[in-house]
């Protein structure tokens, strides 16, 4: 570059300057290419034997692998630029550099890529030119998109009103007080509260309305404010009769007979006259005698 500054210096000047630049073994080279050619060396051949005499033989496949390596980090700016840096030394044309680079775009650049230009390329420079344009398309659009978001007010409204619709389309079960007071000794699930694990939570919903229950809340019953492990309904949101929950079975047991204890009949005191009374208490009947006799 520096030479290009001074056109009119000729061959063997510019050679002898390099040689004052050089140390080491590249001076020892440059020693040896003078002293067997001396003169009759020319410029284009002195730089072509450096050239290739302090070629880097890794410096293609290094090349090679960190190309392979490159990906498309948000910057299809940073990205070009990198690739066309180590482009340089692999020299990639046509359908392999086309490739090298698809491979690397997300699919948003290539969606936006072939929604504008529809035809093939007549060369390297259009396709990387489309693509240039296409990633900032999709940068622009993020940025925007972004923007947008940061600006709503916190929630989303659309979701908020659609969560009002379905609680007052299907109203929340209320779980009973005694659920999950003062359980049945050695019962697992009563003591938990829940059916142990997802598949036994499944185990009776129907197979038909599984995919659709997934969709509004529940897996089990479709009640959005349900959980699968923890659902204790008896039907589904469309009708369909679940099994009992077997904490609620050992809830209802202890409630039938509590019922049952306060409906049973209690012992009547059974009524004692006092002459019975007198029989029944000798002592006090002697007492009496005496006391009327004095």
């Amino acid at each position: 570059m520096y030479l290009g500054f001074y056109p009119e210096t000729i061959g063997w000047q510019k050679i002898a300057w390099i040689g004052t630049l050089l140390t080491d073994t590249a001076l020892v080279w440059h020693l040896h290419q003078y002293r067997k050619l001396r003169e009759n060396d020319t410029w284009a051949n002195y730089s072509a034997a450096i050239r290739a005499e302090y070629r880097n033989e890794r410096e293609a496949a290094d090349a090679q692998l960190k190309l392979g390596q490159l990906k498309y980090q948000g910057s299809i700016r940073a990205y070009l630029t990198e690739f066309r840096a180590l482009n340089i030394v692999i020299r990639a044309t046509g359908e392999a550099l086309r490739e090298k680079i698809d491979l690397a775009m997300p699919y948003a650049v290539l969606d936006m890529r072939f929604a504008h230009y529809l035809e093939d390329f007549a060369d390297d420079k259009g396709f990387l030119q489309a693509t240039h344009q296409a990633g900032l398309q999709v940068e622009k659009k993020k940025a925007l998109r972004q923007t947008q978001e940061a600006a709503r007010p916190t929630g989303n409204i659309r979701t908020e009103e659609k969560k009002k619709k379905e609680k007052k389309r299907n109203p929340p079960v209320e779980k009973p007080d005694n659920v999950s007071k003062n359980p049945k000794a050695g019962d697992e699930f009563a003591k938990s509260g829940s059916w142990g694990s997802y598949k036994a939570a499944l185990k009776g919903n129907p197979c038909t309305e599984r995919t659709e229950l997934r969709q509004k809340g529940c897996h089990c019953c479709g009640r959005m404010e349900q959980h699968s492990h923890k659902c204790y309904v008896r039907t589904t949101i469309n009708g369909t009769e679940l099994p009992q929950a077997p904490w609620m079975v050992s809830a209802g047991n202890k409630r039938q007979r509590e019922e049952e204890e306060d409906q049973a009949p209690q012992a009547k005191t059974q009524k004692v006259s006092a002459a019975e009374a007198m029989d029944a208490e000798p002592t006090i009947q002697k007492r009496l005698w005496e006391e009327e006799d004095f």
